[in-house]
């Protein structure tokens, strides 16, 4: 916006009714994340986002309905159907997402729309999600378990989708996301022809698991979990078996890295196993990867071993995937990830050329799995006798990093876990300890 375009009429009225009680913007974003049910996140960003709406830069579509009870108005008062956007559109209507539909409307007093809003400005705010929110989006999912001429478009999009998470900000992924299953929920709500069902329910369960993994991502457990079983149950009801296993093998790998018990670990493996009946998959891989990773987590070496050879067998039964990183298939360097995995657990002797060669198959942007592969060679270093390299490989290789995901919150403690008494007061352990906590 340039200094010669008013700013628009919504902006300034959120600025003055600031201004009438006295707060400033950090004590108005306490105020919006009070309204809008968040217990913690960052005030300060959030402070930001407020001078950007106050400028009138960008619309607050996920904080209107938190202005208003927080001003103590109604949302249609405050932010008139009327009112424009910046770019000049309707504010009320919008391309959501990637599929066109009415957009988040933020005049209606919808509750799944209030919980959507709820939700992206809660991954917004870096808060996490609050109970109730979550199932509220999913509902419509939950429940039924205009027309779908547009079914490949909707596969289409859950593909891209799988690809989006590795390239795109969380707080950008959410909002389309969240949009995007409330419209196919809404379209099941409708009788349709057997085929267009199973069609949407496919669909339903590849973007509720994508929407589970970015909430596993951003840091909350919960969510994520219950995210999973959604998908779970869409899934069952498409009565597509690859999928059905998918949707098993991914919760799998959640829940090893979630720090799931042994068995609950096992027995979801299990289910995949016996759903697929043999037949290979990137799911089945998944479920395989999780059950060695698990096992070996929990010192059952055999076990991961096991799994190993499954995954192995499994992974060299799979067509060619797309040679670019997706939450929908198994890649050659997340196999060997495993593998060094295992070795690092049981001790091999292979371990430390396993994880250089896993690391190799990565390109230097896949910041993550580098990272898990670092703290695992750290592991090494503190078995073989060197703690205080290893402990200061586990800190260089996080700091810096953005919050650690699961599997590097898993993986660090597990670096304190075999650090020996005496090294376990070295500063590297200590700033270690810290890192942790503040994930």
């Amino acid at each position: 916006m340039t200094s010669e375009q008013p700013r628009p009429s919504w902006a300034v009225r959120i600025q003055a009714e600031r201004e009438d009680r006295g707060w400033g913007k950090h004590e108005m974003a306490r105020r919006l994340m009070q309204a809008a049910g968040l217990r913690q996140g960052s005030v300060a960003n959030l402070a930001r986002q407020i001078l950007d709406h106050e400028k009138g830069r960008h619309f607050p579509r996920e904080w209107a309905h938190a202005y208003a009870a927080a001003f103590g108005m109604e949302p249609d008062d405050l932010f008139p159907a009327s009112a424009q956007d910046t770019d000049g559109h309707d504010a009320a209507t919008a391309v959501v997402g990637t599929v066109k539909m009415p957009a988040l409307d933020l005049w209606d007093d919808d509750v799944k729309r209030r919980a959507a809003l709820q939700l992206i400005a809660a991954i917004g705010a870096g808060a996490a999600v609050p109970p109730g929110v979550i199932e509220e989006v999913l509902s419509g999912i939950d429940r039924v378990l205009g027309r779908s001429d547009d079914l490949d478009d909707w596969e289409r999009i859950v593909n891209d989708y799988g690809h989006q998470i590795y390239r795109r900000p969380l707080e950008m992924l959410v909002p389309a996301l969240t949009a995007d299953i409330i419209a196919v929920g809404e379209l099941l709500k409708e009788a349709r022809p057997p085929r267009e069902q199973t069609g949407l329910l496919r669909a339903s369960a590849g973007l509720t698991g994508v929407l589970a993994e970015t909430l596993a991502k951003g840091g909350d457990d919960r969510a994520a979990r219950r995210a999973w079983n959604t998908a779970r149950r869409a899934a069952d009801a498409s009565g597509d078996r690859m999928l059905r296993v998918w949707v098993r093998g991914r919760a799998a790998q959640h829940a090893g890295w979630a720090g799931s018990s042994h068995r609950t670990l096992m027995t979801m493996v299990g289910d995949a196993e016996q759903i697929a009946d043999g037949v290979p998959s990137s799911g089945l891989a998944r479920a395989y990867a999780a059950g060695a990773y698990g096992a070996a987590s929990y010192g059952d070496i055999d076990t991961a071993r096991a799994n190993l050879d499954k995954l192995k067998r499994t992974f060299e039964r799979l067509s060619p995937g797309p040679g670019e990183p997706t939450i929908l298939d198994f890649q050659e360097s997340q196999l060997h990830w495993n593998e060094a995995y295992v070795h690092i657990a049981g001790g091999d002797k292979r371990a430390v050329a396993t994880v250089e060669y896993a690391a190799r198959l990565y390109p230097s942007t896949a910041n993550g799995p580098l990272v898990n592969l670092h703290l695992m060679r750290a592991i090494d270093l503190i078995k073989q006798g060197e703690p205080g390299v290893g402990a200061e490989l586990a800190v260089t290789s996080l700091v810096g990093q953005p919050r650690p995901a699961m599997a590097q919150r898993q993986l660090a403690e597990q670096v304190l876990d075999v650090l020996p008494g005496g090294a376990r007061a070295l500063p590297a352990a200590q700033e270690l300890r810290e890192l942790i906590a503040v994930a």
